[in-house]
């Protein structure tokens, strides 16, 4: 009998729920051609849109596609290939799309965080969101109040989490810390104000180190952390920029990563979910520098996972197709939560979770 009842024991305890944190960080438009090819032939070596093509080619080309995407995503064909999962590879038959009609930004991301695709959000106007996010969802119980943040380089975040009615903190745009900023926040204020105007509001790399100075000072046990360079360089028709703020990226992934694992609170207690909220279109027709409704390509996305509770399983080649709006459910699920928000949404990716 005991040794049935320390059978069972050590069932449970082998099986037991190690996630405490989940950050979910976004990059958005960024290509799977890309995720799982690295740099494409088709634009790396076209003066239309990489104009310093010999540095580029230098930097990022290698002979094959394994080399280039581990040379422009390191962190995520090093680290996540060998500890996590990554999803969403369509040339081996591993679909992941968006589930919305529009195919855009402030569409896709409430179906990332609210795990339903509302055809009623068709713009990327700042209104309210009237659907409650996993974020809201979370905060609203005693073990998370107070313990969720977003943080954003794109200003419309405060009205798609609807920071008024969830109560979350979302640092948005050109927003500057000014409640008892660090002296980092303070140099961060300074360099946003001062520098350079970005495509976007502010620079992706300024959105970052806030938030990376928000989770040393604060221990958020969830993050919501979302870049927009790879979108704006893409609009703009600039794949060299666009390669250089996804290679950014990756860095800006490893660098939370490496802090997360040397805190005690963090450590092997965290599970990273890393999506994009839209795809792009076909590179033969000159789409790739656009989305939306009328281009069918940018219905295709990715996703990849790391933390304690998620298989090793790398590159993951099932054939199956996947959507955005199961992403909300699988956040939630990490953390031993069941996410409902009253409507339809996504139910969560068993396979991520042991």
């Amino acid at each position: 009998m005991k040794k049935i009842i320390l059978f069972l024991f050590i069932s449970f305890t082998s099986f037991a729920q190690k996630t405490e944190n989940v950050f979910i960080i976004t990059s958005d438009g960024l290509r799977w051609q890309d995720m799982f090819s690295g740099a494409d032939s088709a634009l790396i070596f076209d003066k239309t849109y990489t104009k310093d093509s010999a540095a580029m080619v230098k930097k990022f080309w290698k002979k094959t596609a394994a080399e280039r995407r581990e040379t422009l995503f390191p962190f995520m064909w090093n680290k996540i290939k060998n500890e996590g999962q990554i999803y969403g590879n369509r040339w081996l038959g591993n679909f992941m799309d968006v589930e919305n009609i529009y195919r855009f930004s402030y569409p896709g991301y409430n179906e990332i965080l609210t795990g339903y695709a509302d055809i009623k959000i068709n713009s990327n106007d700042k209104k309210d969101n009237e659907n409650v996010t996993v974020l809201e969802f979370l905060n609203n119980k005693p073990k998370y109040k107070g313990k969720v943040a977003a943080f954003s380089t794109w200003d419309c975040f405060p009205y798609i989490i609807n920071e008024k009615r969830s109560g979350i903190p979302v640092n948005s745009g050109d927003e500057k810390v000014i409640v008892n900023p660090s002296p980092k926040e303070v140099l961060l204020n300074e360099i946003m104000e001062m520098s350079p105007p970005a495509h976007a509001e502010r620079a992706d790399f300024v959105t970052y180190f806030f938030a990376k100075e928000y989770v040393e000072k604060n221990k958020p046990k969830v993050l919501f952390l979302s870049f927009d360079d790879t979108d704006g360089w893409a609009h703009a028709g600039n794949y060299k920029e666009y390669l250089e703020s996804a290679h950014s990226f990756d860095k800006y992934l490893q660098d939370l990563w490496d802090y997360c694992q040397s805190q005690p609170k963090y450590k092997d207690k965290t599970t990273f979910i890393i999506t994009t909220d839209h795809g792009r279109g076909d590179i033969i027709k000159s789409e790739w520098t656009s989305h939306g409704q009328r281009i069918r390509d940018a219905a295709q996305i990715w996703m990849a996972v790391i933390g304690p509770d998620t298989p090793a399983m790398g590159e993951v080649k099932t054939k199956q197709n996947l959507f955005q709006n199961q992403i909300a459910k699988t956040a939630a699920a990490f953390l031993g939560e069941n996410f409902e928000n009253g409507k339809e949404i996504g139910k969560a990716i068993s396979s991520t979770k042991k």
